[in-house]
């Protein structure tokens, strides 16, 4: 195994590393850069737990290379907020009670941003589809679509 110097850029802000050729960026994220946001699920793609955004569109972060996201931009739950003004996903999600445990949140808010930045008014469907990678075993889920909703109603009302 070799080491390879990569830029990765997360939430605006440029990081040179040393990652290993086999690294995934859940990895990286969590124990280079303490960026704890992000969680650790299954480890095999198939609970979203660790959704992140890769140039705007969801990736499973327990299955990318690190090295793969070299020099694109790498969005994490940490960097969706305004400064110390939360993105409307999660001030819809804490009103409404969406969270529940919290452990899948930040993959379910993330991938509803990239839908609401693509669609401005999705249907539920539409909701529904972006967040089908994206398992909770807290809830029926219905407060979590309602949480997008909420959000969708603020931001076009």
């Amino acid at each position: 195994m070799t080491d390879r110097a990569v830029t990765l850029t997360i939430n605006g802000e440029e990081h040179r590393l040393l990652v290993s050729d086999n690294a995934v960026l859940l990895e990286v994220l969590r124990e280079d850069l303490a960026m704890t946001g992000t969680k650790h699920g299954c480890d095999l793609g198939e609970c979203g737990t660790c959704t992140v955004l890769l140039d705007g569109r969801p990736v499973l972060s327990c299955l990318t290379l690190a090295r793969q996201v070299d020099g694109h931009e790498v969005t994490t739950i940490e960097g969706l907020a305004d400064g110390r003004i939360p993105d409307e996903l999660q001030v819809a999600f804490a009103e409404l009670g969406a969270a529940q445990c919290g452990y899948c949140t930040p993959g379910m808010i993330l991938s509803a941003r990239s839908l609401l930045n693509e669609n401005v008014e999705p249907t539920t469907d539409e909701i529904n589809e972006a967040l089908a990678g994206n398992l909770c075993r807290c809830t029926g889920y219905t407060k979590i679509i309602s949480a997008v909703h909420l959000a969708v109603s603020r931001s076009i009302g």
